[in-house]
């Protein structure tokens, strides 16, 4: 197979670890006889300081006609730190999902056997975790009409949502349930939201074509709370976009690093594949970024275009770098690699599996539900 790859490094760690998952597609490229090319365009801060704008309309069409995306990271402190900036880097990473279409964020939250002793909390409370969750990226308060009236010092964000907004999503997670644990966790706010009691009512009504598939409902504030005292509990969570992009953070907490989750954003047309860490600043340029959450993204990249053996072979070969301590210093504080280490040794250890390795011992939930 032939794919041609958009590459967004972003800002901060972004551009290190991406060249480590580039690394991964590279040593896949030689042992499954596919070919891949990359063409780089510019996003976010780094974008902004070159050409004033955080996703230029070149990035735009190369992300459009190319197969898929991988990104990086974006965001700088200087931008942070002035609420009164008219142009930051996020807004150019909205406006590219919005573009894209890219309507279903996936994130999986996997806790590896051989790193639970990373999480903070206990092994009895995190050793099974294993869900994903479906963050519904293209509406809601990101999206909605926004005001700022300076002299009365006020602002507005507007949270809207659709039914059909809502519907797509929803088909997705449950379809994703049927070939795991069947159990939809549906979070949301409808004790005080009226977008969170659209969403439920929508959500219960789809359900009824899910038999098979059991559905709950937990307020935000609730799920927050559970996902910390029993996050195994959860297989399949479905929620809007701010409250997904909250509990996805506190997931790679759970999981013991911020470094070691992946996600898929998908729509109908295009698909972009990203770690969900941001761009760590303070460590940019100094070989310490984790990079398994880009190699993983990554991975999910060639499970979305079927290649479930070239994927599997990525875990197997992440995993290798687990159980032999090759990991970067956030895993392991006394571990003396660096990205650099860390990408090379997983890219020379991709290999066709000859059946050996059980990719079920300690997969990621990179599994078939987790990528349309």
């Amino acid at each position: 197979m032939h794919l041609n790859i958009s590459v967004l490094e972003g800002d901060g760690i972004g551009p290190e670890v991406v060249a480590q998952s580039i690394k991964c597609l590279r040593s896949v490229e030689e042992t499954f006889g596919h070919s891949f090319t990359f063409e780089k365009g510019l996003i976010g801060a780094s974008a902004i300081k070159k050409t004033g704008n955080p996703l230029p309309d070149e990035t735009l069409e190369l992300c459009k006609r190319t197969d898929a995306t991988l990104f990086g990271a974006l965001g700088l402190p200087e931008f942070d730190d002035n609420p009164k900036a008219k142009v930051w880097p996020e807004q150019g990473l909205l406006r590219l999902r919005k573009e894209l279409g890219l309507f279903a964020n996936i994130r999986p939250v996997k806790v590896f056997p051989s790193l639970v002793k990373q999480s903070p909390l206990s092994k009895a409370q995190v050793q099974n975790t294993d869900l994903v969750i479906f963050r519904e990226l293209a509406g809601g308060i990101y999206y909605g009409l926004k005001t700022i009236d300076e002299e009365a010092n006020s602002a507005t964000d507007t949270c809207t949502y659709t039914e059909a907004e809502i519907s797509r999503i929803t088909h997705l997670a449950f379809k994703s349930a049927r070939s795991r644990k069947k159990k939809v966790t549906l979070v949301d706010k409808a004790n005080v939201l009226e977008t969170s009691r659209l969403w439920r009512r929508v959500v219960r009504s789809i359900s009824e074509s899910y038999p098979d598939v059991e559905l709950n409902c937990l307020f935000i504030d609730n799920a927050a709370i559970q996902m910390v005292l029993d996050p195994s509990q959860f297989d399949v969570i479905l929620t809007d976009n701010m409250f997904g992009d909250i509990l996805s953070d506190q997931g790679s907490v759970i999981a013991g690093s911020i470094g070691l989750l992946p996600s898929a954003s998908v729509g109908l047309e295009h698909a972009m594949f990203e770690p969900i860490h941001g761009s760590y600043p303070d460590a940019a340029g100094k070989n310490i970024a984790n990079p398994v959450a880009s190699i993983l993204s990554m991975a999910m990249l060639l499970q979305h275009f079927k290649m479930n053996e070239e994927s599997d072979a990525v875990v197997a070969a992440v995993l290798k770098s687990f159980s032999k301590k090759i990991v970067t210093a956030d895993i392991l504080g006394s571990s003396k690699y660096g990205t650099n280490y860390v990408g090379d040794f997983i890219a020379d250890n991709i290999m066709e599996l000859d059946g050996s390795f059980n990719i079920n011992d300690e997969n990621i939930g990179l599994g078939k539900s987790t990528i349309i």
